[in-house]
């Protein structure tokens, strides 16, 4: 029988065995990670749900086993659907003899039984309404969290209850910080008679079962709990719940790679699970401090972990029973693609996937420890050749690092260095706090030195697990790059201190000043996943000469050659990188001049074509070939966005040992457009677009192909006489734009028609010309008239 928390595993396999006027062990026991109280004669095992996949991965078909009990499903619990899923399938595939068949039996208190009958294949749904008293519920607009501090209104709403109703009081709070803040409140404010019992996940046991069991005669109790008191448990003698609304909850986002807790509204099936709390024994009360309008707007059910949990641990789980793709199993709601993908590619990274999402040997063996994937990885690292004298270091890190914090306070979190946490895991109990202004949490330290010990018990050799190491090979930091490869961190220059950039290309930073905010190079353990820098509150120093040891297989080295916007130029470097850092860099003297000149050319159209140093001839070349494009479309196009998309083709072969923009005057750009024609298109350029006309003076005057669609000639009008027809090019079909000017070189007329202006126009323009200009010849007929380029007299 699996329950979602050890708590209620304890409590269920208790309840059943006092049923039974046996003890714990027996009949019934329990199993979970670091207790468990089995016999031989032990028939029923209540198991917390990741002992079940160890189970499934152990031994698939459950030989021993006839029937698997899934309780609370409604939690929906990341290791209760992948249990769930794995149980199916061995089922369907080991177990499907109708003389030793698996039973399965899924039990939930709010969840749609169509749903789970259908994944169960059309299994039978039975129904019970229970045994429950009525329950009087009462609504409350006081201010919630998110207008004021939560704690000072549950204090009051206490107290109104104490007064006004009868029985013991169960208080649904988000987390632990919460729970102690309003127990320091109300030990100040209730009498005597009243005991303050707290219940939250990381209690020590002691502590749980007190809180549990019934009050003393003649007093009363307040529990103050966190959501591990909704289902599983009845808590003797409640018959008031007082419901913040509230609840916390673990959120993962793929984009980021990180889990942050988030403080969220309940749903209303979490609602109304804790409001049956109050009807378990006698008539009851149930405060919400929530307007009773806003009941409507909750959802209806939380979703399920599976949709928004790290899925690191569930790949690596499907990768050691076999699983190649979710897809394989059954689920109610499968793993969103993109989270599974990111999930492998850091087991890949962390060496517990191959390439093709096969488990390796290392992940075979990471499986096995009761860690998340990371933390295992960074335990076996210090079992490998030259980490040994690191195994007491590391249990006691990584049971650090898998419990919340030994270090609490009202005020901003403390300070970040993870050493810090282990010196206190190494003192004495009655050592003061490191950090002003923040206390010890001394049940922590208990717990996390118990849970490194048995860490240390399983991972040491026989011989050494029952003495310290001396010394460690690796530092903290080290293990933790081990851990959090994705998470080591580059500081930044400039911008301030404590700013980093993670090897994933991430952001990180420091809230505030510290004395990690100088180190070169950090591992961040625990981070926000804000955007667009995380927010670091773990982490630990690492040395360059560290991460170039021992991720030597991971660094690439690369020669970078690309364009410089800053000096107009082509930079060359050596570059030693770890992801996204750049662990060294030196000038790269001997670069490939091919590298070199497709850099240059990729600048250049950065910078735009206009940034070339056009000399007069290459532009002349250049609007010349735009003429014939404009008038047939089979010459090359030279705009200026047609030129930067093909730099590769025309310009950069004429790059070669060329590195700055300014000495690209080298090059001949000239030949470089017409290395862009055919040979035949190469003949006929000067034909179809010559750069100059002969006039009848005897000049050669040039035209300007500045306008494409329409070229002009500029030329004195006298240098024109006795021409009867307009100059034409391309082939002759297309007239050039005339314009006429005076001795002077001004514009006296702008034609395509010469003919015409002979005709019509030519006689206005000469009585004024002959008025300016009366040294120069303006002859009555000028068709027949010589053409001349000065005066009367030459």
């Amino acid at each position: 029988m699996l329950e979602p928390r050890r708590l209620a595993a304890r409590a269920a396999a208790a309840r059943m065995a006092s049923t039974l006027e046996e003890r714990v062990g027996d009949t019934v026991g329990y199993r979970m990670r670091m207790d468990t109280r089995v016999g031989t004669s032990t028939r029923i095992e209540v198991v917390t749900e990741g002992v079940l996949t160890r189970m499934l991965q152990h031994d698939p078909s459950l030989d021993d086993v006839g029937l698997v009990i899934f309780d609370e499903f409604h939690e929906r619990n990341l290791v209760a659907d992948i249990g769930l899923a794995l149980t199916l399938q061995s089922r369907a595939i080991l177990r499907d003899d109708a003389t030793d068949p698996l039973r399965v039996l899924v039990m939930s208190a709010t969840l749609d039984g169509a749903r789970i009958a259908e994944l169960l294949g059309g299994a039978a749904v039975i129904t019970s309404e229970g045994r429950a008293f009525s329950v009087e519920t009462r609504y409350t607009d006081r201010p919630r969290a998110e207008h004021a501090r939560l704690e000072p209104v549950i204090a009051a709403t206490v107290r109104d209850a104490l007064a006004r109703d009868e029985g013991d009081v169960l208080v649904f709070l988000p987390g632990a910080g919460e729970i102690r803040r309003v127990a320091a409140m109300l030990r100040e404010s209730v009498g005597a008679h009243v005991a303050i019992a707290q219940l939250f996940g990381n209690l020590p046991q002691d502590e749980q079962d007190r809180a549990i069991a019934p009050s003393a005669p003649g007093g009363r109790k307040v529990v103050l709990a966190t959501s591990i008191a909704e289902t599983s448990l009845t808590i003797e003698g409640v018959r008031v719940v007082i419901d913040s609304g509230l609840s916390r909850v673990p959120r993962f986002s793929p984009r980021s790679g990180m889990t942050r807790l988030a403080t969220v509204r309940v749903s209303r099936a979490s609602a109304d699970q804790r409001r049956r709390r109050a009807g378990r024994v006698a008539p009851g009360v149930c405060y919400r401090l929530w307007p009773e309008h806003e009941q409507h707007h909750l959802v209806s059910h939380a979703t399920p972990e599976i949709l928004e949990a790290d899925l690191a641990p569930l790949a690596l789980d499907l990768a050691a029973a076999g699983v190649r793709e979710p897809a394989d199993l059954r689920w109610l709601d499968p793993p969103p693609a993109a989270a599974f993908a990111q999930a492998r590619e850091l087991l890949v990274e962390l060496g517990a996937l191959d390439a093709g999402g096969r488990i390796t040997a290392l992940g075979e063996h990471m499986s096995r420890l009761p860690l998340h994937p990371r933390l295992a990885r960074m335990v076996l690292r210090a079992l490998a050749p030259g980490g040994e004298p690191a195994l007491a270091l590391v249990c006691n890190l990584a049971a650090v690092l898998d419990e919340r914090d030994l270090l609490r306070g009202d005020g901003a979190p403390p300070d970040a260095d993870v050493g810090l946490r282990l010196e206190i895991l190494s003192g004495a109990d009655d050592r003061a706090s490191p950090v002003p202004g923040h206390s010890i949490d001394r049940d922590a330290v208990r717990r996390v030195r118990t849970a490194a010990r048995e860490l240390l018990r399983i991972v040491a050799p026989r011989e050494n697990n029952s003495s310290e190491f001396p010394g460690s090979s690796f530092s903290t930091g080290l293990l933790l790059a081990f851990a959090y490869p994705d998470r080591i961190g580059q500081r930044r220059e400039g911008g301030g201190a404590g700013r980093y950039l993670l090897r994933n290309g991430l952001g990180a930073a420091f809230g505030e000043p510290q004395a990690l905010s100088d180190a070169p190079y950090l591992v961040a353990a625990e981070l926000d996943g804000k955007r667009p820098e995380s927010r670091i509150f773990l982490a630990a120093r690492v040395s360059l000469e560290e991460l170039e040891t021992h991720f030597a297989p991971q660094i690439e080295r690369e020669d970078v050659v690309d364009w410089d916007d800053a000096t107009r130029a082509v930079a060359a470097r050596r570059r030693v990188r770890l992801g996204a850092l750049v662990l060294r860099e030196s000038a790269l003297r001997d670069a490939d001049p091919d590298a070199v000149a497709a850099a240059l050319a990729a600048g250049i159209a950065r910078a735009g074509v206009a940034a070339l140093p056009w000399s007069d001839a290459a532009r002349g070349v250049r609007e010349r070939l735009a003429f014939l494009r404009h008038h047939d479309a089979s010459w090359p196009d030279v705009s200026d966005d047609t030129l930067a998309a093909t730099m590769d083709e025309w310009l950069t072969p004429h790059l070669r040992g060329v590195r700055r923009l300014d000495d690209v005057r080298r090059a001949d750009l000239s030949e470089a457009l017409l290395g862009r024609l055919t040979w035949r298109q190469r003949a006929a350029l000067d034909e179809l677009a010559p750069t100059h006309v002969a006039v009848p003076s005897g000049s050669r005057v040039a035209i300007d192909y500045a306008q494409a669609a329409a070229p002009v000639l500029a030329v004195r009008l006298q240098e024109m006489f006795g021409l009867a027809d307009t100059p034409r090019i391309a082939g002759g079909a297309v007239a050039l734009t005339l314009h006429l000017l005076s001795p002077a070189r001004r514009p006296v007329q702008v034609t395509r028609d010469l003919a015409g202006f002979w005709r019509d126009t030519y006689f206005e323009v000469r009585k004024d010309l002959r008025g300016r200009y009366p040294k120069h010849a303006w002859p009555d007929d000028p068709m027949s008239a010589t053409a001349t380029r000065g005066t009367k007299r030459k």
